[in-house]
């Protein structure tokens, strides 16, 4: 879709061929991504009704005037704002999470329950699958790695196990209840009668579908038969870090009218976020997301040290130490690409510059640390002492060869050219902001 639009820009003047051309394009690339083509059928019509319009014709910049107006309508097919967890009257709320096994629903019920302890809540989960071998240790082992209890009853019956679990939350005065429930391989009566027992039982207050990113098409039909049995309030989707088209984020909710609450992008409790559609839409079209960029930022970094670091980074002196430490929170906040994907034009500009080996991933991070933390303190500080003789004594130390040791020197200098360029666009004319850099 970015190639399609870059051609678009590039046209002083739009006509009729040309937008339908393009639409033809977009309409392939979300068939190929799995997008569900009921859903691309509609999202097309509505796209040609606008995009052939004066709005886009007539314009001075017909190329951005149809990527606005595809923005536009991937927020309004996504949900146009964010779906918040809604709160029961009564405490605990009850939320009840359901899905086919292998989903991630139990990490995704440890992940929610994280998300709402970072937010001042007093979550509790209950192990009520008792099916799936190994899920209540699961859940157990989550919950106490993260400081939130869990109930569970071991392999009783599930309906039991969720009533006790609302009178256990109501006397420990948790405010919410997550429920990890069932699971199957496909979808089954036996299944769906369980889920509406415990749903008869305990009213959840949410009852939020978890769907597996990578399924693609098949995510719709599962969304639709939950929501025929359930009438679920809400999707998370899981995975959408791995190797994963996307088609789902896109068709779920238009297919279900239940919005996209939360996604799941990780392994890690943290990498799990509220969905915001015209934060997604942006990352689809190339546009970066540094609203979510600056909120993972915030979590993990301090605002003083951030100021710190922008002052070094403007004045040129920032060193291997401050690379070191940056790195170190890069690494609470997810994967470099993924950061570095939010920064719009970032990949663009270093495609331009010849610095397309700035991807790093977890493990190269980890040699990278090893490396830095083998260098004496004024190696660290004025990088250009480190000769040969330095750079293999380095190697040993770190358990790593001089041919890694000399490309993590090499990517300090093109992550110093590339921030000096940032400082150079800003000289130009770009707006001075206050506050620190999130990278």
């Amino acid at each position: 879709m970015q190639a399609t639009f870059q051609k678009l820009k590039r046209k002083g003047k739009l006509g009729e061929k040309d937008v339908d051309s393009a639409l033809r394009e977009v309409r392939l690339a979300l068939l190929e991504a799995d997008v569900n083509y009921k859903v691309v059928k509609k999202f097309i019509a509505s796209l040609k009704e606008r995009a052939v319009g004066a709005e886009v014709l007539k314009s001075l910049t017909p190329g951005q005037q149809v990527i606005k107006i595809v923005h536009e309508e991937l927020v309004k097919l996504m949900g146009e704002s964010q779906s918040k967890i809604v709160a029961g009257d009564a405490h605990p709320s009850v939320i009840m999470l359901a899905g086919l096994q292998g989903s991630g629903k139990t990490t995704t019920a440890a992940k929610l329950a994280v998300h709402l302890k970072t937010k001042g809540h007093k979550p509790m989960l209950v192990a009520a699958d008792v099916y799936r071998p190994a899920a209540i240790e699961q859940l157990k082992t989550l919950g106490q790695k993260e400081g939130v209890p869990v109930f569970s009853l071991g392999k009783d019956d599930p309906v039991k196990i969720a009533q006790e679990a609302l009178k256990s939350a109501v006397r420990e005065e948790h405010d919410y209840l997550i429920l990890d429930t069932a699971g199957r391989l496909h979808i089954n009566e036996e299944l769906m009668t369980e889920l509406e027992k415990i749903k008869s039982k305990v009213n959840p207050k949410e009852i939020l579908l978890v769907v597996d990113a990578m399924t693609g098409q098949d995510a719709v039909n599962v969304a639709e038969t939950f929501h025929a049995r359930l009438e679920i309030t809400g999707v998370i989707l899981t995975k959408l870090d791995g190797d994963t088209r996307g088609g789902a984020a896109l068709s779920v909710r238009e297919v279900t009218g239940r919005p996209i609450k939360f996604i799941g992008t990780g392994e890690k409790p943290d990498a799990f976020e509220p969905f915001h559609p015209d934060r997604m839409a942006s990352r689809i079209l190339g546009m970066g997301d540094v609203l979510t960029l600056v909120e993972k930022a915030q979590t993990v970094m301090d605002e003083e040290k951030g100021r710190e670091l922008e002052k070094k980074l403007r004045s040129q002196s920032f060193t291997l130490e401050d690379f070191l430490e940056q790195l170190q929170q890069v690494k609470k906040m997810g994967s470099l690409d993924e950061l570095v994907a939010m920064v719009p034009g970032f990949n663009k500009m270093a495609g331009k510059k010849g610095l397309k080996d700035l991807s790093l991933d977890e493990k190269q991070l980890v040699h990278v640390e090893a490396i830095i933390n083998s260098m004496t303190r004024n190696e660290r500080l004025q990088p250009e002492i480190i000769n040969s003789s330095r750079r293999r004594r380095i190697a040993m130390g770190s358990g790593t060869n001089v041919q890694e040791v000399n490309k993590v020197l090499k990517q300090f200098e093109q992550m110093k050219k590339i921030f000096k360029q940032f400082g150079g666009m800003e000289k130009g004319g770009a707006k001075k902001k206050k506050g620190f850099l999130p990278f």
